[in-house]
């Protein structure tokens, strides 16, 4: 089955020129456009695209709080900002409202067409620059409670890049035996996404900041 995609921004001639070559990949399908938060949310509910491609700058709603709202109520629906901006703000923003990953408008086609597939396993997709900036601004959650040996097995491989299959895979587990362990870090984390436990584990040394993300490039 096709990648649902559904693009957010608000200028019509960059939605139609992300749909040109999105549609040129046969594993991604759109299935529509908002030009604002609030419209991205309304067809998020009505499409349950697998992906949200989405602008930050944008009336009526913005990206970030369109992001916190469509993770809140569809949790199964990833969001990956792409955008201009790189003001710390922004970034930081996008990924505590719950964005897997962040790209720049600059990323070449055939990078978010990959980024876009990467997100829709669960794989964490960072811009090198938003990266770095994560790292300067992001602190880690405060008294996080331990967590076990295999989930922090498991975050490093999640910082790593790795969606659940290749977790599985790797440690010898089933899926959803993967799942319960990232609900459980997360809830332990005191975090909302992956992309967020990815940046703790960088933090406290279970990954370099080179290995963010190795796994989905």
């Amino acid at each position: 089955m096709p990648i649902r995609t559904l693009i957010t921004d608000d200028h019509k001639v960059v939605r139609r020129g992300l749909r040109g070559f999105l549609e040129l990949d046969p594993e991604l399908e759109v299935v529509g456009e908002a030009s604002n938060g609030e419209e991205a949310l309304d067809m998020a509910r009505c499409l349950e695209p697998d992906v949200v491609l989405m602008d930050l700058l944008m009336p009526v709603m913005d990206g970030i709080e369109a992001t916190r709202e469509i993770r809140r109520q569809l949790p199964e629906v990833e969001v990956v900002a792409l955008t201009s901006v790189l003001e710390d703000a922004s970034v930081t923003g996008a990924i505590r409202a719950g964005a897997i990953g962040y790209l720049l408008k600059t990323t070449e086609a055939d990078e978010l067409c990959e980024a876009i597939r990467a997100a829709a396993s669960g794989q964490v997709r960072l811009a090198p620059e938003a990266a770095s900036r994560l790292m300067r601004e992001v602190r880690s959650p405060t008294g996080p409670e331990a967590l076990t040996e295999r989930e922090s097995g498991v975050l490093k491989l999640i910082a790593r890049g790795k969606a659940n299959k290749q977790i599985a895979r790797e440690l010898f587990i089933d899926e959803k035996t993967v799942k319960s362990h990232v609900h459980s870090i997360l809830s332990k984390l005191g975090v909302r996404s992956r992309t967020q436990a990815a940046i703790y584990a960088v933090r406290v040394g279970l990954v370099s900041t080179e290995e963010l993300g190795e796994g989905s490039r």
